[in-house]
């Protein structure tokens, strides 16, 4: 098959959206099929378009026989509501050129967010006369609503048209996780549309290392340290001061140390929250190179999931699945009723603490630090559970058959109107 690939993340931004459709892409591409992505100059976390794609409106490369298309977006470092806007909109006129250049998809899959991708993306499938997938990782505007970030009565009416004629639109809808389902449903999107395909993590990539003898522990000075970290995004909806908070509260347990691996503002951010409370037993780290992930991984003890209260419960962290093939115990600070909660507490590897409640926290980490055999234990949960439910040969078998069933459907509807022309 010929797949397209939208989606304003791709390689080489380092976390989110961006590693999961890099490995979908080069994993369909190593099945067979031909592959190419329409996305945006890369810019994130640090929002700055990376070198050597800054001054460009349009760049095509191949990486691992995927044909690239990227375009220029409007990118600041710390946006305001309009800046958001631009983004979305630049991306949205300068991505539908490159879309449109090139072989005819037999299956185009778009990502969401970015929610107004989801207009060229119809076009390109309307004026190709070819199936679209919308694969949401979330559900916008109203997880951007429920945090605080869309507070304009206009631009929500505006958004919440966008998001249904993107379901509308679409020929299916693909989601990583059950509350997404029940969330389309009460929409009264039809169930026929729905496909849930969690997301995956690459298990032969992420996988269960020892703690001694390990690089990233020698190069920081965290041997024989019990280690709890948190890697990825540092947002509004993380809410790392509880971390820090927590930290501050097991301070005078010296053997016990938080690292923090994130973007250079989010730690700039987080450094001062140590300094105000304390917690001088905080590693603050920038983004490990991803070849480093596994070893960065396995030097901890505990690995954390963090989101404030008012992330909206079908939120799923895409570092769930990657904390669990790593083989390691998580702590979950996360709604109760999210669908996060009740992944990690399906999965028998970790347990969940009320959120924004740093002695919850810090409770919940002693625990671990005083019982090794438990962490131990949940450790082995965690990689067994990742192995059979979030392996990416699995997920990458449920997205070709989606594809082959889709091309197959065309295929019958373009014979049953040829047949009708002829009677």
């Amino acid at each position: 098959m010929r797949i397209l690939i939208y989606s304003y993340n791709y390689y080489p931004e380092p976390i989110g959206i961006a590693p999961l459709m890099t490995e979908l892409a080069e994993g369909l591409v190593k099945r067979g099929h031909e592959v190419r992505v329409v996305t945006a100059m890369p810019n994130y976390p640090e929002r700055q378009i990376y070198p050597g794609y800054r001054g460009k409106l349009y760049s095509t490369e191949s990486k691992n026989g995927v044909q690239i298309q990227r375009s220029y977006v409007w990118i600041r470092p710390q946006p305001n509501l309009l800046d958001r806007i631009l983004l979305d909109a630049s991306f949205v006129v300068t991505s539908f050129l490159p879309a449109m250049i090139g072989w005819r998809p037999d299956v185009i899959i778009s990502t969401s967010p970015s929610l107004p991708v989801c207009l060229p993306a119809a076009l390109v499938g309307w004026l190709r006369a070819c199936p679209v997938v919308l694969n949401l990782q979330d559900i916008l505007p109203e997880a951007a609503i429920h945090v605080g970030l869309l507070k304009n009565k206009f631009l929500i009416k505006v958004f919440t048209q966008l998001e249904k004629f993107a379901y509308h639109s679409a020929t299916k809808i693909s989601v990583i996780a059950d509350g997404f389902v029940e969330n389309l449903l009460k929409k009264g999107v039809p169930s026929h549309k729905i496909v849930q395909i969690p997301n995956w993590v690459d298990v032969n990539f992420i996988r269960p290392l020892p703690r001694e003898n390990n690089a990233f522990r020698e190069t920081h000075n965290l041997k024989d340290k019990f280690v709890v970290l948190y890697s990825g995004n540092i947002a509004l909806t993380q809410g790392l001061e509880t971390v820090v908070k927590a930290a501050a509260l097991l301070r005078h347990i010296p053997d016990i140390v938080f690292t923090i691996a994130g973007e250079a503002k989010g730690l700039q951010r987080l450094q001062q929250d140590c300094l105000d409370y304390g917690a001088d037993n905080v590693l603050l780290l920038p983004f490990q190179p991803r070849e480093r992930l596994p070893e960065m991984l396995a030097a901890a003890d505990v690995g954390l999931v963090v989101q404030k209260k008012n992330v909206i419960s079908f939120n799923m962290p895409s570092k769930i699945q990657v904390l669990l093939a790593s083989g390691r115990a998580l702590i979950a600070s996360v709604p109760e009723n999210g669908t996060a909660a009740r992944a990690i507490r399906q999965s028998g590897g970790g347990c969940v603490v009320p959120p924004e409640d740093a002695q919850a926290l810090a409770n919940a980490i002693l625990d671990l630090y005083q019982n090794p055999d438990k962490v131990k234990n949940l450790g082995y949960k965690s990689r067994q559970y990742a192995v059979e439910q979030y392996s990416f040969e699995q997920a990458l078998n449920n997205y070709e058959a989606l594809c082959y069933a889709l091309k197959a459907e065309e295929a019958i509807i373009a014979s049953t109107n040829i047949s009708n022309q002829e009677v």
